[in-house]
């Protein structure tokens, strides 16, 4: 027989636990009411049960189990002047006239043992400046609950969350509310996994601003269990390991699966990355992982096996115009928004086409213009200047080339092709957009040094000493200088006649090499070098004859294995052979 630690009644020590889970209701012993009601009749009229000694000058009182679970009275009462409640009890239980009238301040009911934090009492509640109901915490924060502007869903907001940029406090709840990703989507093949439970770990690659963050933390709330949530930047292999020893805590003794995401997961370096392997593979976590970069060259090749990779697309025009309209009605519904008439469809229209598929890169421009079209330091009564091509002009200022991103590449396959297209305009362009956005220009001059030998190539050999002698200079005088000797060797490579042969020539090595067999072929044994004596008696170099002693140095030899011979890979013609009809139709 042992007593119950919240209702202080005599449960059956097998019984217990099924005691607790019921509520403290059922699995009670049939001389409970009995014991309760002897308690009361042994009690002497001082308070103290029979054969209590009190000690004199002895103030402590006696513990029960169940005084270990309630508040302690100082917590208690800061709990009444954070906003308790004040009732009226009776004291002891009595029904004493002197006391009954008596208020007793307590911060609350007490609750039993299957009862949530949502059972509670209730709390004084008032209406915010919005209109959402707000309930005062005893830390003093505001705690509001408004409604999803998509879903209709109740979402609680902080003052906190209210003071975030405009881009996370429109980060969808739900994968209802994710545009532009049909992997996503009603029939999408991620969302088909997510809905049947059976999330596997994954590689979530896409551009900026397109989701992958939300996405994970969408399929955290719908599969549920455990969620972390760590960036690469900032956290240590130590502390990731931390966590799989937790999550595997949690898989044995709760049956609770742990999800984990790694944000910017290719800033780990591969050796770092092996943490991953063993909990990914046993199962012990779920990991998600985000990257801007490759895959396939920024993620251990170990254990991009064990994940199925996602790509996520490009926002759209259309897409961010969406999202752009939603955040607009959000705010016009819930943060009391008078909108300037500068905020028009056509002004959405233009920072879609600027943010470049980034959802959040558009948000934020949104949010600034909001903030130049509702500047409250100026005088109602005083007419604005401000137009529409002042806002226009400040958004596009706050643009920023990004140096390490998918901008960089871009921008630098954008010129490469240029070149190989003799469009000298477009390459100029294009060079003058990096070197303006501040991109390192020894990075344009190494680009153009391949350019010289893969798209010029045999068609014009002084192209090569040029493009080496244009980054010596670049080297050596820096910018703003260095744009001249750039742009020289720009135009000369898109004005020069173009030759790929040695360019294929090596390509169509490469591949003959992925042939079966190819690769390990023996070399022939007349070509074989002999520097002993072992080698020479085996004939190495035996039959090698040496051109420079025959007249012309024309010998017959072959220097191919005996599998490859009549094999060739350098092409007699300069350029391809396919013909472009817009070309010949004159377009």
């Amino acid at each position: 027989m042992v007593t119950c630690p919240i209702c202080e009644r005599a449960v059956k020590a097998v019984d217990i636990n099924n005691h607790l889970d019921s509520g403290c209701q059922n699995f009670l012993t049939e001389n409970t009411t009995t014991a309760e009601a002897s308690s009361s009749s042994n009690s002497q009229p001082n308070g103290k049960p029979n054969g209590t000694q009190s000690q004199p000058g002895s103030t402590q009182k006696k513990r029960t189990a169940a005084t270990f679970f309630q508040t302690p009275s100082a917590k208690r009462q800061a709990g009444v002047s954070g906003g308790g409640l004040i009732t009226s009890v009776p004291v002891n239980g009595s029904r004493n006239p002197s006391n009954a009238n008596t208020p007793v301040q307590i911060a609350g009911t007490k609750r039993r043992f299957g009862e949530g934090p949502g059972n509670s009492s209730p709390t004084e509640s008032r209406r915010d400046v919005n209109g959402a109901d707000a309930v005062a915490s005893a830390n003093g924060d505001t705690k509001t609950e408004t409604t999803s502007p998509s879903t209709g869903q109740v979402v609680k907001r902080t003052k906190t969350n209210r003071a975030a940029p405009l881009a996370e406090r429109m980060r969808p709840q739900s994968l209802d509310d994710v545009f532009g990703q049909d992997l996503v989507g009603p029939n999408g093949v991620l969302r088909g996994l997510i809905e049947s439970g059976r999330v596997p770990s994954m590689i979530l690659w896409g551009p900026s601003g397109t989701g992958k963050t939300t996405i994970a933390r969408c399929i955290a709330q719908k599969v549920g269990g455990r969620f972390i949530e760590l960036n690469a930047t900032s956290t240590g292999v130590a502390e990731v390991k931390k966590f799989f020893t937790e999550a595997a805590n949690d898989l044995a003794m709760f049956n609770r699966r742990t999800i984990i995401f790694c944000d910017e997961i290719h800033r780990f370096s591969k050796s770092q990355q092996d943490v991953f392997l063993k909990p990914v593979e046993a199962g012990t976590i779920t990991l998600i992982g985000a990257t801007t970069e490759n895959p396939s060259f920024k993620v251990q090749a170990a254990l991009l096996s064990r994940c199925r990779t996602f790509t996520l697309a490009t926002l759209t025009r259309d897409d961010i115009q969406r999202i752009l309209l939603r955040a607009l009605q959000y705010q016009i519904d819930h943060e009391d928004l008078d909108l300037s008439p500068l905020i028009d469809e056509e002004l959405l229209q233009y920072l879609s086409a600027f943010a470049d598929g980034d959802a959040r890169t558009a948000l934020n421009l949104l949010e600034l213009a909001l903030s130049l079209t509702t500047n409250k330091s100026t005088s109602p009564d005083t007419p604005s200047t401000l137009t529409k091509e002042d806002i226009k002009q400040a958004l596009t200022k706050t643009l920023v080339y990004d140096r390490a991103g998918d901008q960089h590449y871009d921008t630098i396959s954008a010129f490469h092709k240029s070149v190989r297209g003799n469009d000298p305009d477009a390459a100029l362009y294009y060079l003058a957009r990096m070197l303006q956005s501040g991109e390192d220009p020894l990075f344009i001059a190494r680009r153009m040094v391949v350019i010289a030998s893969e798209d010029v190539g045999l068609a014009d050999n002084t192209l090569l000493p040029l493009a080496t002698a244009t980054y010596t200079a670049t080297q050596q005088i820096g910018m703003p200088e260095a744009r001249i000797p750039l742009a020289h060797c720009c135009v000369a490579l898109c004005l020069a006649k173009k030759s790929t042969r040695a360019y294929r020539a090596l390509n169509n090595a490469f591949s003959a090499l992925q042939e079966p067999g190819v690769a390990s072929l023996p070399v022939p044994l007349h070509l074989r070098n002999a520097p002993t004596r072992l080698m020479k008696d085996l004939g190495f170099g035996a039959e090698y004859k040496y051109p420079p002693n025959y007249r012309d140095g024309k010998v017959r030899q072959e220097y191919l294995p005996s599998q490859l011979k009549g094999r060739r890979f350098l092409e007699d013609r300069d350029l391809g052979t396919e013909v472009d009809g817009d070309v010949e139709m004159g377009i």
